[in-house]
C-alpha cells in the first residue's frame, strides 16, 4: 500500500481524539497546514506537545480542541505572549506541563531511544520542578550525587514537515534543524508533509540530508507551503507580518473566530489557502529558486 496520501486522509487516519500530538519544527518548517486540517476535522481532547508551541498551537487551542499543552518555551516569537494559550491556562481550561528546552528535547531523546527516562544536568530544574512533578531525581551510581531526570516522551503521532521526500517517506531536511528526527523516532505514528516529492535517486544522491528514514513513516503528504506563516528554507521566507498581526487577532475572541472561519474552516486545502494569500504575499515571501536535482561537479 502506498504511503503517499492527501493530508486530510492522513489526519483522519492517524490523528485520533485524545492523542498526544507533536508538531515538530523549531521556528523552521512548522506544519501549520496539518494544524489547520486538525481544526477542520474537529479532533478534540488533544494533548499538544512542542518545544515551542508557536502560533500553530495557539490556533488549535483557540478552536477548543486541546486539553493540555506540554512545552518548553511558550510565546509568539519576537512579538510577545501566545494570548490564547495563556488565557486558557489562566482560566483553568487548559492543563500545562513546562520544561526547559533541554528538558523537552531530552524527553524526546529518551522516547526515541526506547528508554523510560533520561538524566540531565540541571538547567533551571529547581524552579521548573516546583510546578512540574515529572521532574525527578535519581542517585548517580558512579558518583553518588543526585541527578535530575525526565520521563520519555512518546507522542501518539508526530507531524514533521520537510523540504523533500520520496514516496516511501525517506525525508531530507536542511537549514535550521530542530527536533524533527527525535520526534519522529519517539512517536507511535508519523505523518510527513513535504514541499516536494522526489525520486529515490535524488534522495540517494545527497544522503547526508536524509534525517528521517521511510521505515518509521506512516503517511507521506505532498503539501507545498505547508509551513506558512513560518518558513521553509530555500522555498519561502517567514511571514513576520503575520506573526505581528496574530498578536492583534488573538487578543480579541471575535477576531480569532473570524480568522478561523475565513482562513481555516472555509479553506478546503493548502493550495486554496496559498492562492487566497495572494500575489503580494507570494512576492514578499519569495526566495531564490532551490535545487531538486543532484549537482554535477564534473571532474572536480
Amino acid at each position: 500500500m502506498t504511503k503517499l496520501i492527501s493530508l486530510s486522509e492522513a489526519v483522519r487516519k492517524f490523528v485520533h481524539q485524545g492523542d498526544c500530538v507533536y508538531a515538530a519544527g523549531f521556528t523552521h518548517m512548522i506544519p501549520f497546514a496539518a494544524g489547520h486540517e486538525i481544526i477542520r476535522q474537529g479532533i478534540k481532547d488533544l494533548v499538544l506537545a512542542r518545544a515551542t508551541p508557536d502560533l500553530i498551537y495557539d490556533q488549535i487551542i483557540g478552536a477548543g480542541l486541546a486539553r493540555k499543552v506540554i512545552f518548553s518555551y511558550m510565546g509568539n516569537p519576537g512579538v510577545g505572549s501566545l494570548r490564547v494559550a495563556r488565557a486558557a491556562i489562566e482560566a483553568g481550561t487548559l492543563e500545562m506541563e513546562e520544561y526547559s528546552h533541554f528538558g523537552m528535547i531530552s524527553r524526546l531523546q529518551a522516547g526515541a531511544s526506547g528508554i523510560p527516562f533520561i538524566p540531565m544536568n540541571p538547567t533551571g530544574v529547581g524552579d521548573l520542578a516546583a510546578g512540574n512533578p515529572q521532574y525527578r531525581t535519581v542517585t548517580d551510581p558512579y558518583s553518588g550525587r543526585s541527578v535530575p531526570v525526565v520521563p520519555a516522551l512518546n507522542p501518539d503521532v508526530a507531524i514533521v514537515h520537510v523540504q523533500r521526500a520520496d514516496a516511501d517517506g525517506n525525508a531530507q531536511i536542511w537549514g535550521i534543524i530542530g527536533e524533527q528526527k527525535e520526534a519522529a523516532f519517539a512517536a507511535q505514528r508519523v505523518i510527513l508533509t513535504a514541499e516536494e516529492i522526489v525520486s529515490e535517486d535524488i534522495i540517494r544522491s545527497d544522503p547526508n540530508r536524509t534525517l528521517i528514514p521511510g521505515f518509521i513513516v506512516d503517511a507521506v503528504c505532498h503539501v507545498p507551503y505547508c509551513a506558512h506563516p513560518s518558513y521553509t528554507q530555500g522555498y519561502y521566507d517567514r511571514d513576520n507580518a503575520f506573526y505581528l498581526d496574530w498578536d492583534r487577532i488573538s487578543a480579541d475572541p471575535a477576531l480569532l473566530q473570524a480568522y478561523l472561519d475565513e482562513w481555516v474552516y472555509a479553506v478546503p486545502d493548502r493550495q486554496t489557502y496559498w492562492e487566497k494569500l495572494g500575489p503580494e504575499v507570494h512576492a514578499r515571501l519569495a526566495v531564490e529558486p532551490r535545487l531538486s536535482t543532484p549537482v554535477d561537479y564534473g571532474n572536480y
